[in-house]
């Protein structure tokens, strides 16, 4: 909302807001070069023609350094929201592709150009109020980069302007102040889970990511159908019947039964489905057909 944002950042808002024709946000990315601009006026960050990286920058969360310059701390968590609390499938997959989006214009070494935006609700409410709705987005005529990309300590640090320079200390430590961010503990050894408990939160992982996409995914396993979990839409009509392995410090491995085997064999819609890092915070998938299984990282054979 406006007044959560510095005066400074504002002033640049509304001018070029009232200077400026009146666009809808779909109209303002579409003339920055995003294709198919109306059906990812959702999304957080695009590639535009020319291969130009273009992102939101929520000016709620830009803080001004002691030198003026505008700073923007970026978590480099997906599953995670600003301020605390756990994003949902579709939430996480759109902050995956932003920041693979930044990481391409970091490791290219090329600025980004930015879209800022205002919400209707508060920052804090932004991703989990279902009416949130960008008040005003404007382009932003100067360019933008990324000054640093710190994987250890999970932030990137975006800068508009210049790259002369990098922030102060005391200005990162007010930005992540302004945006709710702890600064970072040590790093917490995850303990060794069970294949139950990797199982489990494979389970509970792909609920939650079909259902960010409008799918039903309903819990099969007891039946002993060769698959676990059976995805449909909208409609009732089956997509994918998926056998569920997870991996996690501890799993590194797992089989296929019998019952899973014969099932592949029958072909559409079986699919194996691994997710990684079950347990932890970044969780990932992979479909694999049934003429792939064996290509599956961590696949063993049954014992004899």
């Amino acid at each position: 909302m406006d007044k959560e944002v510095d005066p400074a950042v504002l002033a640049v808002i509304n001018e070029k807001r009232l200077m400026g024709e009146k666009r809808t946000p779909v109209d303002i990315i579409a003339r920055m070069g995003v294709f198919e601009a109306r059906d990812k006026a959702s999304d957080h960050a695009w590639l535009a023609t020319g291969d130009n990286v273009i992102a939101t920058i929520w000016a709620e969360f830009v803080t001004l350094g002691a030198s003026g310059q505008w700073i923007y701390l970026e978590s480099l968590n997906p599953m995670l929201r600003p301020g605390g609390g756990e994003r949902s499938a579709l939430q996480a997959q759109r902050a995956k592709d932003r920041l693979q989006l930044l990481k391409r214009a970091f490791d290219a070494g090329t600025g980004f150009r930015a879209v800022l935006q205002t919400n209707r609700v508060p920052i804090a409410d932004m991703e989990t109020d279902k009416a949130a709705k960008v008040s005003t987005r404007v382009p932003d005529d100067i360019e933008w980069h990324v000054a640093s990309w710190d994987d250890e300590q999970k932030l990137a640090v975006l800068v508009r302007g210049p790259r002369d320079s990098l922030p102060t200390e005391s200005d990162i430590l007010a930005a992540r102040a302004r945006m709710n961010l702890p600064t970072a503990a040590a790093e917490v050894a995850a303990a060794p889970a069970s294949p139950q408990e990797a199982k489990a939160a494979a389970m509970d992982y792909l609920t939650r990511h079909f259902a960010g996409y409008g799918y039903k995914a309903e819990h099969v396993n007891s039946d002993d159908l060769g698959y676990d979990i059976e995805v449909s839409d909208k409609k009732g009509k089956t997509l994918l019947q998926l056998a569920v392995k997870g991996t996690a410090p501890g799993v590194t491995a797992f089989h296929l039964t019998a019952t899973e085997r014969a099932r592949a064999e029958r072909g559409d819609p079986w699919r194996l489905v691994v997710v990684t890092d079950a347990t932890g915070p970044a969780a990932q998938h992979k479909l694999y057909k049934p003429a792939e299984i064996n290509q599956a990282p961590g696949l063993e054979a049954l014992p004899d």
